[in-house]
C-alpha cells in the first residue's frame, strides 16, 4: 500500500475510538449528506460483519450521524451526534444486516426527505480512509480522499466530451475518471476526481452541457 504522508499511516485527527469504525464511518456519513446536497430528514443505516457486530461499542452509529450531520472526524460533538441528529430532526435507524458483502466494514446508506432519496454503499478500508461502492444502483470506485463531481447524465454521443471541455477551459485536472451505465442508451453515472474544489459557476456551467440530468459534489 502506497502512503501519501505519515497521517496516511497513524491515521486522521479524529474522536475515538477507532479509525476504522469512528473516523471511516463518519466520512462515509460525510459523503452522503454531500451527494445528497442537504441534511437528510431520515436515515436507513445497514451495517454488514463487523461493523454490525461492534457498531454501538466502537462508535459506528454516532459517527454516521456525526457525517450525516455534517461534522468533520475531529468535530468535538462527534459523540454526541445521536443526540443532535434527534434534536434536529434527523431520524436514524440501524438494521444488522446478515446479507455477504466484500468487505467487513460495509455500510449501506439509504436518506432521504419529502423531496429526495439516496442510496449509497461505502466501505471503511482502515486508518480513516474510505470507499464509495455503489450510488443508487451504480457501481463506482469514489475514495473520498479528493474533490469529485458525480454527473447524471444520458448515455448519449459527446456527454462525456461536453463536460470534459468544461472542465479542461477552467483549467481543472482530472486525477481519475470512470463511466457507469445500467444500459445502452439509458441513465449513466460520470464519476470524475478533481485536483481542486470546483465553484459553483463550473457546476452551473456543467448543468447546462449536453445531456445532463443532475450533478452532485464532494468538496475537501
Amino acid at each position: 500500500m502506497k502512503f501519501n504522508s505519515v497521517f496516511d499511516i497513524i491515521g486522521p485527527v479524529m474522536i475515538g475510538p477507532s479509525s476504522s469504525h469512528t473516523a471511516g464511518a463518519a466520512r462515509i456519513g460525510l459523503a452522503a449528506r454531500n451527494l445528497f446536497g442537504k441534511q437528510p430528514a431520515w436515515a436507513k443505516i445497514y451495517l454488514y460483519e463487523s461493523f454490525a457486530k461492534t457498531y454501538k461499542g466502537h462508535g459506528t452509529d454516532f459517527a454516521l450521524a456525526g457525517g450525516l450531520l455534517g461534522f468533520a472526524t475531529d468535530d468535538e460533538r462527534m459523540s454526541k451526534a445521536l443526540e443532535i441528529a434527534k434534536d434536529n430532526g434527523l431520524d436514524i435507524e440501524f438494521i444488522e444486516d446478515s446479507s455477504a458483502v466484500s468487505h467487513p466494514n460495509t455500510a449501506r446508506l439509504v436518506i432521504g426527505d419529502e423531496k429526495d432519496q439516496l442510496e449509497l454503499v461505502g466501505i471503511s478500508i482502515g486508518g480513516g480512509k474510505v470507499e464509495i461502492t455503489e450510488l443508487n444502483g451504480f457501481v463506482l470506485r469514489l475514495s473520498g480522499n479528493h474533490p469529485a463531481i458525480l454527473i447524471m447524465h444520458n448515455d448519449r454521443f459527446g456527454a462525456i466530451a461536453s463536460v470534459t471541455k468544461i472542465l479542461a477551459k477552467h483549467e481543472i485536472n482530472i486525477g481519475h475518471m470512470e463511466v457507469n451505465r445500467k444500459d445502452v442508451g439509458k441513465e449513466a453515472l460520470m464519476v470524475i476526481e478533481v485536483d481542486q474544489n470546483v465553484d459553483e459557476a463550473v457546476l452551473s456551467e456543467l448543468e447546462k452541457a449536453d445531456h445532463i440530468i443532475q450533478i452532485a459534489k464532494i468538496s475537501r
